[in-house]
């Protein structure tokens, strides 16, 4: 008996490795379960008020997503999606390095605050589409014009939110590093960055929303390329269900960089809980 029952023993123990993937599939259909029902239920009243107001600016939800399937059976969507994609990854990629360093270091030293804290409210505030004539007068009609304007629209969010973030670290933690000997290095690598990344993941999140709105500017306004042409192109044409496909489009886009950079805070600021 005693044999049997050191036998059966990890048999017992592995079951609950078993159930584990079980018990999370259900733990995520029950955390995501609101935002789907609100999904479901804001399409089901979205393709009510197309069929019952009959509006043609308000097509029906059924009709707008015939229209995206015909985007994506034609490819047009994904030729365009392609070169959108490539602009913005390129612009947030500099607004981001950009804003990392110049918020750590308007953060941690008073003078470099002083010298650009005017600057980047400045530019913050101010409308970034007016820019765009600046830009395609220095760069034309191309990439750069986009990168431009992407970089201008989700760069100063992430200097403000990094340097508050910065400021407001512990200073009794600098001291502390400080009363070991840490080199300022060794304070900004070790006390100041790991201290403040939850508002710094806060800042990023507002620039990659921000980045987006840049992209389909950029590509309306200068470019004419991308997402942002396809919707100008049907826009004039008065075609709402083709305009409202595409703005799907954004949307997901939208929501998948969100949903990266969340998954990406979650892993660097688990401790933070």
């Amino acid at each position: 008996m005693k044999q049997e029952s050191i036998a059966e023993a990890p048999r017992r123990l592995s079951t609950p490795k078993r159930t584990a993937p079980r018990s999370n599939l259900r733990r995520a259909v029950r955390d995501n379960l609101q935002e789907l029902l609100a999904l479901l239920g804001g399409a089901a009243l979205w393709e009510l008020l197309g069929w019952g107001l009959g509006l043609q600016w308000l097509p029906p939800f059924s009709t707008v997503m015939e229209a995206l399937l015909q985007f994506a059976r034609s490819g047009v969507i994904l030729s365009n999606l392609r070169s959108s994609l490539q602009a913005l990854v390129f612009g947030f990629a500099l607004s981001l390095i950009f804003g990392l360093i110049l918020g750590a270091l308007m953060g941690r030293y008073r003078y470099v605050e002083k010298a650009f804290d005017v600057y980047v409210y400045a530019l913050f505030v101010c409308p970034s589409i007016v820019l765009a004539p600046i830009f395609f007068a220095i760069f034309g009609l191309s990439d750069s014009s986009r990168v431009a304007i992407i970089f201008v629209y989700s760069t100063f969010v992430i200097v403000i939110n990094t340097a508050t973030a910065i400021r407001t670290v512990d200073p009794s933690l600098v001291e502390m590093a400080r009363s070991f000997g840490c080199r300022e290095d060794q304070i900004f690598s070790r006390i100041l960055m790991p201290a403040s990344l939850p508002l710094v993941f806060a800042g990023i999140r507002l620039g990659m929303g921000r980045a987006v709105k840049g992209m389909i500017n950029g590509e309306m306004l200068i470019a004419f390329v991308g997402l942002g042409a396809l919707a100008q192109k049907y826009g004039a044409q008065f075609d709402a269900a083709k305009v409202f496909a595409i703005a799907m489009v954004v949307l997901i886009i939208g929501l998948a960089t969100n949903a990266l950079v969340q998954l990406l805070e979650n892993r660097l600021t688990g401790w933070a809980d």
